[in-house]
């Protein structure tokens, strides 16, 4: 399996593109006036606790002020807003909480009212950007995220991923946790610590220690409200989050960039640094060139194309997404209809994983698989999505298949979701859209595979324009699908369609219906 980043850098934002056997599976973009990613800590103000949700709403500097419920407080709320009040007034020097005493925890279920008031200032902590008409979502109880821990100031726990199965492995981490564990802080331990020794945890502890410091330092003249220690730019954060050993290659076409990600991955990885390269040509843009712009064409509109004819719908309301898997019109040599659900629904549930990621998106998803009367092939389709989804990052949750063929997901969602705009403006109508020819070109191509299974010839006839595309050149589409199928597809020319209309005939002419 190859997994490759490839960065695209713009005037105003940058891409990234994470390919896995070459197919697009995430897409994310960072934009130059976003002020407010999930991670960022912001020295705040409250501006009115709220008894009726048990929650306030903060200033933190945006349009929408954000909002904290009591829940996301933190346990040892009334010691952050003491070390914050004397660090302010300039009365700690030493940012370390080895010697500051801390206050007794609030009660879990108490009222927000009772432990926040309005004008006061509190450290929070980017959980969820701004989406749609809302304001972020923040949280008071802190953690800076390193390479293999996770830093928590003003707690004492040591907790371990649940990733990591082994006790044994388990019980060593914590032990070398524990004894490099400053006072005052706890530490979560990443999946990615499986095997490290103490050298590297402790040298990612103490780069944290150091961040948390450099915060610190800035709170005596902070404005308030005001951002006072950023996330990573996307690039380290991504890397921080989803490097492995299986990356083979980042491709980055702007030079400071691909000078901060070789310093960046020679902190984390210093084995794998020579994989950073950086694409210099002019004639033929990066994301073309790893053919990203076309998978984008042909991924994120309201029907997503996939093999053996096969489609979903993906269709968004206020309340949930819903997916409608369809399995299209198509030859198989499944012997039962049973066997080719099965077949669809499990081709259905790979891209269903896929698109979650690829648009980020979040909330309730409902996927209305094809129905399927055999239990043990329900169990089947709910075991193969749930591995699809186990490299997804974002918590989500996934029940089995009801009666209907429903199958429910819930997937965390902190970021607004990927959208990106596939129509273009139609030739042949002043005021319509249609999808992106090449959408229609894929189609088309997914069609002639379909098709050639069940005939010996067919014919297409389409627009001139979509016919020439696929006959010119060296090797030409049909010339591909010759090679493959040892078929030769007849494609006729005609004046009279509209430029993305196209229609299939057998040999004695009969038109070949969906």
């Amino acid at each position: 399996m190859n997994k490759e980043l490839i960065i695209r850098s713009g005037s105003d934002a940058v891409d990234f593109a994470l390919l896995k056997d070459g197919k697009l599976i995430e897409l994310h973009k960072e934009e130059e006036k976003s002020n407010f990613q999930v991670g960022d800590i912001f020295i705040a103000k409250i501006r009115k606790p709220v008894a009726g949700l048990n929650a306030a709403f903060v200033n933190v500097g945006f349009e929408k002020d954000a909002f904290l419920h009591y829940h996301d407080l933190g346990p040892n709320l009334t010691s952050q807003l003491k070390f914050i009040k004397l660090v302010s007034a300039g009365k700690i020097k030493d940012f370390s909480l080895k010697n500051f005493p801390f206050e007794k925890e609030i009660d879990k279920d108490g009222v927000i009212t009772d432990v926040i008031s309005a004008n006061q200032s509190i450290l929070v902590q980017v959980v969820k950007e701004p989406i749609s008409t809302k304001g972020p979502r923040i949280s008071s109880e802190l953690s800076l995220a390193g390479r293999f821990i996770v830093l928590v100031p003003f707690s004492d726990r040591v907790s371990i991923s649940q990733k990591i199965e082994s006790k044994e492995e388990k019980d060593r981490l914590k032990r070398l946790v524990q004894s490099i564990r400053p006072k005052g802080f706890g530490v979560i331990v990443r999946t990615v610590a499986e095997g490290k020794k103490v050298a590297e945890l402790d040298k990612d502890l103490q780069n944290l220690l150091s961040r948390w410091t450099a915060m610190c330092k800035k709170l005596p003249t902070a404005h308030h409200p005001s951002k006072i220690l950023g996330e990573l730019n996307r690039a380290s954060s991504i890397l921080r989050d989803v490097f492995n050993d299986t990356f083979t290659g980042i491709h980055i076409d702007d030079e400071e960039l691909y000078n901060e990600t070789k310093d960046y991955l020679q902190e984390i990885a210093p084995s794998k640094e020579s994989i950073v390269k950086f694409y210099q040509s002019k004639d033929t843009p990066i994301f073309e060139k790893y053919n990203i712009e076309r998978q984008i064409k042909t991924s994120f509109g309201k029907t997503v194309s996939m093999s053996k004819g096969a489609y979903l719908i993906i269709e968004h309301t206020e309340a949930l997404h819903v997916i409608d898997v369809n399995s299209g019109n198509r030859s198989n040599k499944a012997s039962n209809q049973e066997d080719t659900a099965l077949e669809v629904n499990l081709i259905a549930a790979a891209e269903v994983a896929r698109q979650l990621r690829l648009r980020d998106m979040g909330g309730i998803i409902v996927v209305d698989f094809i129905d399927m009367s055999n239990p043990e092939n329900r169990k089947v389709l709910f075991d193969f999505l749930r591995e699809e989804m186990s490299d997804d990052k974002a918590k989500h949750k996934i029940l089995p298949p009801s009666k209907f063929g429903l199958i429910q997901i819930t997937r965390q969602r902190v970021r607004p979701e990927v959208n990106i705009k596939t129509r273009e403006e139609d030739p042949n109508n002043e005021h319509g859209e249609i999808d992106a020819p090449i959408s229609i070109v894929d189609k088309i191509t997914s069609d002639v595979e379909r098709l050639l299974k069940a005939h010996k010839k067919i014919v297409l006839n389409a627009h001139p324009f979509v016919a020439a595309y696929l006959t010119k050149g060296f090797p030409s589409l049909r010339s591909k699908w010759f090679f493959e199928h040892k078929k030769w597809v007849k494609i006729i020319p005609r004046d009279a369609y509209t430029f993305l209309e196209y229609h299939f005939y057998d040999k004695n002419g009969n038109e070949i219906k969906d």
